[in-house]
């Protein structure tokens, strides 16, 4: 596929792909009335310009702590003055932000340690999808669909743009979730609004519900590049996706063990993908199932 384009005239999509037959190679142009944007995160590498210090960056220190001689962590988290030493370890520390490197070494931390380092890791994993941007180079909607700051809008309910609802959709987009239930229940969504069964709310609608949306955000003090970090209400949406389809919300056991397994890797980081105490959510899970039969 090399470029996909709207046409206002009509209203259609112009879909332009590369093909490879007996006739010999060449580009081929196809209208549809409907496009589905499926092409995922990782296509565009972002540089990173701070270091994080979530999940990744901690088992990554966790692991070289064993071997190294000291670990400093530098996180935008910290709010300590001074170098503090992490629980339960003899040579780590966390400090704050990275003021500046120098060529023989010497990290100098915005809390005015310093310390001389052989190896500086990045660890910014999805915190703010730092390695990869969003990135649709292919796809022409005359700006009406923009990429600013790392959100994707206007989008209601981060699939589809009101104004050009429901001829256009995005699945996938949002992040720090179960990635293929909500992609699987916005798929559903998608094909119940392109079918005609499920109908969407007016334009206007849409696009207020956008706006008041982008205004919480804002509110919460919540940055532009968080807007599809959904982790707080992962479930919540994905309830609401599957009531718009007509399919069960999420059963409440698998709930509780994603929040319990969240809990368990707190507690016991080292261990906790081999330990674990959860038979009263497999009993939950085997009641269920036999309401079910």
């Amino acid at each position: 596929m090399l470029r996909v384009g709207l046409n206002e005239e009509n209203n259609k999509w112009a879909v332009a792909s590369w093909r490879i037959g007996k006739g010999g190679d060449g580009e081929e142009v196809e209208v549809f009335d409907a496009v589905v944007v499926c092409n995922g995160h990782y296509s565009e590498p972002h540089l990173a310009d701070f270091l994080g210090s979530s999940a990744s960056a901690q088992d990554i220190s966790r692991d070289i702590s064993g071997v190294a001689k000291e670990v400093h962590i530098a996180s935008r988290s910290s709010s300590d003055s001074t170098p503090s030493r992490l629980p339960g370890y003899d040579n780590m520390w966390l400090h704050s932000m990275i003021e500046s490197t120098h060529e023989d070494g010497r990290v100098i931390f915005q809390d005015r340690s310093s310390v001389y380092a052989d190896v500086i890791l990045h660890c910014t994993g999805l915190l703010r999808l730092t390695l990869y941007k969003f990135h649709f180079p292919f796809l022409d909607t005359n700006n009406i669909v923009r990429v600013e700051d790392n959100r994707v809008g206007p989008l209601y309910q981060h699939v589809f743009p009101p104004a050009l609802a429901p001829w256009l959709s995005f699945i996938g987009l949002t992040w720090k979730v179960i990635p293929f239930l909500l992609c699987e229940l916005q798929s559903k969504w998608v094909a119940g609004v392109l079918s005609g069964r499920i109908p969407l709310p007016s334009e206007e609608d849409m696009m207020s519900s956008v706006s008041t949306f982008y205004s919480k955000l804002e509110a919460a003090g919540i940055p532009k590049h968080y807007t599809h970090n959904i982790s707080d209400y992962q479930f919540e949406y994905a309830d609401w996706l599957a009531s718009q389809s007509g399919f069960p919300a999420t059963e409440e056991w698998r709930k509780q063990m994603f929040i319990a397994n969240g809990k368990n890797r707190a507690a016991q980081p080292e261990t906790y993908r081999d330990e674990w105490c959860d038979d009263d959510l497999i009993l939950q899970a085997q009641q269920q199932f036999i309401q079910f039969l």
